[in-house]
């Protein structure tokens, strides 16, 4: 079965579904930047198509739809069953595009990310025309939650496969846990609110003299959130570490106990599942995707915004006394391990696509 990859080269998200499907399918990817280089290990030059463009992520991207005719063109010589495009504004857009304008027989598979189906179809009817358009072209489609998944269905999409956008390997675990080491790693922008996981530490660090936070990721907003901390007391109790590698990502989620994510808007983040497996206790904010991440058997708190963040030290405090506190970590471990590894769901994927 031939499938063709299409979305950011450049993302690590990217290269997990390739290195999940290299052994499964005849892969090849066609990027709108460059590829990483872990990509030249997994599918060769002759079959990958880096089209080079500098998308933009509030988009206005017509650099990218002006590479669509060089797209399209090198999809009808591959010949694939599948194209399988990710982030469905974007790149399912130009998937859809290409087929249509190629006439190509092979059928879409598209995966949803988030934002392309929670956040872009609110922006106004052509935003919403476009979306609906793609999922209902494509033969099947993947969603990492049940809400997102129930939202593609209103949208016009068909079968929705949904799985967690899970881990390639369970993480070892032996560090001993800090009762008051809060890690934050997700994009410091607009959408991830990291404003909103600097006001809550300070309010526990008002009360908790223990308390530290380690700020990992990069983004606009660094400058900003760099000041508010300062302006809050908190320059040493609070760093910014920028961008990580998987191995400093790892060590930081061993030690700390709690891990804050407070988005606006999210499906179920691989951020906190990979929080999780490291037996870290996530405070997240009150959204679909997180009451299915903390249902029953894992551990965590919810912070809603009707929530007085005043009210949230003692809410920590209770667990951090909690004599069970390790087992609620181990237990978050377990769930990980039985239900979001990517592996086995990525073969219950491509059994589908070869039964359709």
């Amino acid at each position: 079965m031939r499938l063709v990859l299409i979305g950011d080269g450049e993302s690590p998200h990217l290269l997990k579904w390739a290195r999940a499907l290299v052994d499964q399918v005849e892969l090849w990817a066609a990027s709108t930047r460059g590829f990483a280089p872990e990509f030249s290990f997994l599918i060769p030059e002759d079959r990958r198509l880096a089209l080079d463009t500098r998308p933009d992520h509030g988009g206005g991207n017509l650099a990218v739809i002006k590479q669509l005719p060089r797209l399209g063109q090198w999809l009808a010589k591959v010949d694939a069953d599948w194209l399988h495009p990710h982030y469905l504004t974007s790149h399912g857009t130009l998937a859809w595009a290409a087929r249509k304008g190629w006439r190509l027989r092979a059928r879409i598979v598209g995966s949803a990310w988030g934002s392309d189906i929670l956040v872009t179809p609110n922006q106004g009817w052509g935003y919403r025309w476009l979306t609906r358009q793609v999922l209902q072209a494509c033969t099947l489609t993947t969603s990492d939650s049940e809400h997102m998944a129930q939202r593609m269905r209103e949208l016009g999409a068909g079968e929705v496969m949904t799985f967690p956008f899970g881990l390639e390997a369970l993480p070892k675990q032996n560090v001993r846990k800090q009762p008051w080491l809060f890690y934050a790693n997700r994009g410091l922008e607009p959408i991830y609110r990291p404003h909103r996981v600097i006001e809550a530490f300070a309010v526990v660090a008002a009360q908790q003299p223990a308390a530290r936070l380690l700020v990992a990721n990069d983004g606009s907003l660094r400058a900003a959130l760099e000041d508010q901390v300062r302006s809050l007391g908190l320059a040493d109790r609070v760093e910014f570490l920028g961008r990580l590698d998987a191995v400093a990502q790892g060590r930081h989620y061993a030690h700390a106990r709690w891990f804050l994510s407070l988005p606006e808007s999210d499906s179920v983040s691989v951020s906190v599942i990979e929080a999780m497996a490291h037996e870290c206790l996530p405070v997240l904010s009150d959204l679909p995707a997180n009451h299915e991440l903390l249902g029953e058997g894992r551990h965590g708190l919810i912070l809603s915004d009707q929530d007085a963040l005043t009210g949230l030290p003692a809410r920590l405090d209770a667990l951090v006394n909690d004599a069970h506190i390790d087992a609620m970590g181990a237990a978050n471990r377990a769930w990980v391990a039985h239900n979001a590894l990517f592996g086995p769901a990525v073969k219950r994927f491509v059994a589908r696509l070869n039964a359709l």
